[in-house]
């Protein structure tokens, strides 16, 4: 073995004694594997050893401000709330995973497609997309977590696209996003361009997000601000958001293929004069309201008119069906809820503020449920609502979802909890 030794050689001149110390060799690198704190200079006959860096794991932590591919087989880390700014293009490869680092505040991880960015985050079902916390352990090929269940929540935020189409906010044609602090204006959404695009999102599934920001202010799985009709949205499934797992914030934008699993709040979510459809979607367990569908706040631009249809709610957790205000306009049709508790009447109000004034009257159609014996529609379905449903259980509805949409890809469909089978 070779031995490195210190060499003290004394000379005397002229009474003056000079001490000549030979320098001990090492790795001297403090990031190396073999540093040597006593090692004075490298030794080039042992030199430093470093661990391999792992190039399929990559830290994102500072905005993205000009065009870039997330590539597939690799992990992408969130270290910070990351903006894809104005002008720039992010586009996310089939089977890319995304890790959310904890954190609360202002410190909450979320990714942020600013007015005028656009995301192109085209999953497909043999290759989702996936978004998810640091806690995750799952990796690319992975659908299900190896660790984490489906009803853990809140450990890091989620994704925000905002765009420049019409919405109607109590602030007028612009607003701050929720749950990303004033002081960031790339939270800035609305405008005037209801065709505005912000992109693709394919085959995307969102988990155990919404962050608390403050009090009682999360993120949601994933929150539309003022997003256009240009953009395309497909095949999304939210697991396990502390907060809302989709809120559209006005705007334009089209979604099909929906399906939501355990929320903190409430499942879909609509504000601000929402004026697109939603069509085939799934609602597992929502915490508060199925579906939470409210109007205008501010001055009403006359494109609050939204559609929601072709869906399936399962209410077993205790959630309302859903509710409205005053001035909502929507359309529901082809809609089937089940889940509900013989007698449990005050988790199934539904359409609690029936509106009567808007100038164009919501329309319900060919609606369903599975009552239970001895509960009348009435007991559930209040204000009028009532009339557009009929009773049918298990197996003989007529509408409802088309579940097919999501096997394979998604979380859900292949979960051991079978969590489809109802639908």
């Amino acid at each position: 073995m070779r031995k490195n030794l210190i060499l003290v050689i004394t000379v005397v001149f002229c009474g003056l004694t000079i001490v000549l110390t030979s320098c001990k060799k090492g790795c001297t690198d403090h990031n190396a594997l073999n540093y040597n704190s006593d090692a004075k200079k490298d030794d080039p006959n042992n030199p430093c050893v470093f661990a391999p860096v792992d190039e399929s794991v990559i830290t994102v932590s500072e905005n993205i401000t000009s065009n870039i591919t997330w590539e597939t087989g690799k992990v992408y880390i969130l270290a910070d709330r990351i903006v894809v700014t104005s002008g720039a293009t992010l586009t996310i490869e089939p089977g890319v995973i995304v890790k959310g680092e904890a954190g609360t505040g202002p410190n909450a991880t979320a990714l942020i497609i600013a007015r005028g960015a656009k995301i192109l985050a085209q999953g497909t079902a043999s290759e989702p997309i996936i978004f998810t916390s640091i806690a995750d352990e799952i990796q690319p090929a992975q659908i299900e977590s190896p660790n984490l269940p489906t009803d853990i929540n809140g450990l890091w935020g989620g994704l925000i696209v905002l765009g420049n189409a019409k919405i109607s906010a109590a602030s007028g044609t612009e607003a701050q996003i929720e749950g990303i602090p004033a002081s960031d204006t790339n939270g800035k959404y609305g405008g005037m361009d209801d065709l505005d695009n912000s992109g693709v999102i394919q085959y995307v599934s969102i988990r155990h997000g919404g962050a608390n920001i403050g009090d009682g202010n999360e993120i949601n799985g994933l929150t539309l601000g003022g997003v256009g009709s240009g953009t395309t949205i497909d095949h999304i499934e939210i697991v396990s958001n502390q907060d809302d797992g989709i809120e559209f914030f006005g705007g334009t934008v089209n979604v099909t293929d929906v399906v939501i699993l355990n929320t903190g709040d409430d499942a879909l979510d609509t504000d601000q004069g929402y004026s697109g459809t939603i069509d085939n979607f799934i609602v597992i367990n929502a915490g508060d309201a199925a579906m939470e569908l409210d109007g205008p706040e501010g001055v009403d631009l006359g494109n609050g008119n939204h559609t929601l249809r072709n869906g399936g709610i399962n209410i077993e957790g205790g959630s309302e069906l859903g509710d409205t205000d005053a001035n909502t306009n929507v359309n529901l049709n082809n809609i089937y809820w089940f889940g509900f508790t013989a007698g449990s009447y005050a988790n199934g109000v539904v359409f609690t503020e029936l509106p009567s004034t808007t100038v164009e009257a919501p329309v319900f159609t060919s609606l369903q449920a599975n009552i239970p014996a001895g509960d009348g529609i009435t007991d559930y379905f209040l204000n009028g609502s009532d009339a557009a449903v009929t009773s049918a259980a298990f197996g003989t509805q007529t509408v409802g979802p088309d579940k097919s949409a999501f096997n394979n890809w998604s979380w859900t469909a292949i979960h051991s909890e079978n969590y489809l089978s109802n639908f």
